[in-house]
Order: C-alpha cells, then structure tokens, then sequence
C-alpha cells in the first residue's frame, strides 16, 4: 500500500511504477515472459544448480573425509567467493558466447560455496560418541557415514538447497544481464533501455515468485524426509 501511494504521488512510471502497473504490465507481456524468457531464466537455473549440488557434495565429502584435502580445498572455496560476479560475467560471456553456459557458470560460482561449506558443518555435527559406538561394533567407515552423518548432514543439506535456490536465480538473471538473448534478466534490461519501469519490474516479480515457489517446494520436501529419517 505504502509503494502504491508513494509511487501515486511521484507520477513518474518510469521511475517507480505502482504494483498495479506492474501487474497490469506482467498480464499484458505473459506471452513473451511464460513461453520465452522463463523457460530460459530456469533451465539456466536448473543445470547450474545441478552442478554445484554435484560439486559442493563432493567437496563437503572430501573436506570431511580428509583433513589434508580440506586444508588445501577451503581456502580456495573461500577465495572463489571474492571474486566480483559482475566483473567475471562478461569474461565467461566472451569465453563462451551468450549461449547457455555462460550463464551456468556464474550461477555455479554463486550457488556451490554455500551448499559446501554447510554440508560439510553438517557432517561435522555429526556425534563422535555415536560413530565411535559403531566402530567398535565392527562397523566400517561408510557404514559410519550412511547411518551417522548422513542423516546428521541432511538439515544442513536442506538449508544450504533453500540458500541456493535464491542465489541461483540471481545468478542466472546477472549473467543474463550482462549478456544473453533471452532469460528474464534480459528482458528486465531491454525494458531498461525503453525506459519502461513497469516493463523492468514485470520480470523481477516473476523471478522473485518462482524462486519462492521452488523454496517452498524443497521445505515441503524437507519435511516429509526428515519426518521419513525420524521415523514419523
């Protein structure tokens, strides 16, 4: 109500659109923006998702499973989160031209630091006392990793999913931003250049809505897992 009235009062569309223009404008383009740009914007978001799912479970297991690895891996995890996304982007975009990769690649350097190193405190949660109880059972070291810290890990592998799926879509729509020829990021900047306000709106809200579609999803998920681990 308080966007609507203060964007009322300023009149200037272009600037700051009200919500009902911006929904007026999301309905008038849902064509091009349902058919088009969002199909683009979550495949980019799915694959690199995918891939960093693939490499931050790997490296949270191999930081866990050795603490030389880990020594040698998690100050590069580290270091990978330094680098400016906005400044590498264009670089991935003349590497790989404005096809689909481009986009992938700044959705993985977003998404994968946060999947492993949370993963990883996951593993590292797990009981001492407990493992060593199986140990001396007679129990290997993978039996110790499925029936220990699996399901030790498997809260913390969900949060790190519900962090991601945000930070995925925001990458997908900065490379697409920086260089693509669909995607709702590069819708949102052709409407920039048109000066239209609503038009740039119009494919963040979309975005924004899907994202929190895809969280609500994995915490539905999440709960019918932790309920089956629980044994409810």
């Amino acid at each position: 109500m308080l966007w609507q009235l203060g964007a009322m009062e300023l009149g200037a569309a272009y600037i700051l659109p009200t919500p009902a223009q911006i929904a007026e404008k999301l309905w008038q383009l849902r064509v091009p923006l349902f058919t088009v740009h969002l199909p683009a914007t979550l495949s980019v978001t799915a694959v690199g998702l995918g891939i960093s799912l693939v490499l931050g479970l790997l490296l949270a297991v191999c930081m866990d499973a050795s603490p030389l690895v880990r020594k040698v891996l998690y100050p590069l995890v580290v270091a990978s989160q330094t680098i400016p996304t906005t400044a590498i982007a264009p670089l991935f975009v003349l590497w790989f031209g404005y096809g689909l990769w481009s986009k992938v690649l700044v959705t993985i350097l977003i998404t994968f630091f946060p999947i492993a190193i949370t993963v990883y405190d996951g593993f590292r949660s797990a009981s001492q006392e407990m493992a060593e109880l199986l140990q001396s059972y007679g129990a290997g070291v993978g039996a110790v990793f499925w029936k220990v810290k699996i399901p030790c890990a498997l809260p913390y592998f969900f949060s790190a999913l519900k962090m991601a799926i945000p930070m995925s879509v925001i990458g997908a729509a900065i490379g697409e931003w920086l260089g693509a020829q669909r995607g709702l990021g590069y819708f949102s900047r052709r409407m920039m250049t048109q000066l239209d306000g609503a038009g740039v709106f119009a494919p963040i809200v979309l975005l924004s809505a899907a994202a929190m579609l895809c969280v609500a999803l994995v915490s539905l998920l999440e709960r019918r897992v932790l309920r089956w681990r629980d044994g409810g």
